[in-house]
């Protein structure tokens, strides 16, 4: 597995739109439609990333405790379905169903929204504010495939917390590190 690091787009940087179907309800939306009235998720995932695999607990998790709170959550799968027909569509829904995922995971055919999002790796994790604005880019926690570090969510989690409860966000921002994404 290759090992690629997020870019760490600037902070402060506004959400980029989209216009994507969900895999788990046919439907398409915008992040205008799935944004949160205290801030939103966007998550860059995949079905066959074994960092993906590692994390996808914890995420859903985090999905769950903090919705009730005003976080809207977004999972996307940019990869490229010819090469690794593994991420299609109608695995997608599999992988949702079977992982407990009922936030809405889109699909980026185009691959335009992880360009936009300088997204670069499976699970890249970015945080924006209810002014839609980047307050939070990175790792979800220092657990990776077989390092022995314990998931815990904590960097993300504290992020999150950070943002509903109007504190001061700890620095640095260590970035994510996952599979690269398949590019077309």
């Amino acid at each position: 597995m290759a090992r690629t690091e997020s870019t760490m787009l600037p902070l402060g940087t506004i959400a980029p739109d989209f216009y994507l179907k969900d895999t788990n309800s046919n439907n398409a939306f915008s992040f205008e439609d799935l944004k949160g009235s205290k801030g939103t998720l966007v998550m860059f995932i995949c079905n066959h990333c074994p960092f993906v695999h590692h994390v996808i607990s914890e995420i859903v998790m985090i999905a769950n405790d903090y919705r009730v709170q005003g976080l809207g959550v977004i999972a996307i799968s940019s990869n490229d379905v010819v090469k690794y027909p593994e991420d299609s569509p109608e695995l997608m829904t599999d992988f949702a169903m079977v992982n407990k995922i009922d936030f809405p995971y889109l699909y980026d055919e185009s691959q335009e929204t992880a360009k936009a999002y300088q997204a670069a790796c499976t699970p890249d994790f970015y945080l924006f504010d209810n002014q839609d604005k980047l307050f939070y880019r990175g790792q979800l926690d220092d657990s990776r495939p077989g390092n022995g570090i314990p998931l815990s969510g904590s960097d993300l989690r504290g992020a999150i917390d950070a943002l509903i409860y109007n504190r001061s966000l700890k620095e640095p921002q260590k970035p994510s590190l996952g599979c690269g994404i398949k590019w077309k």
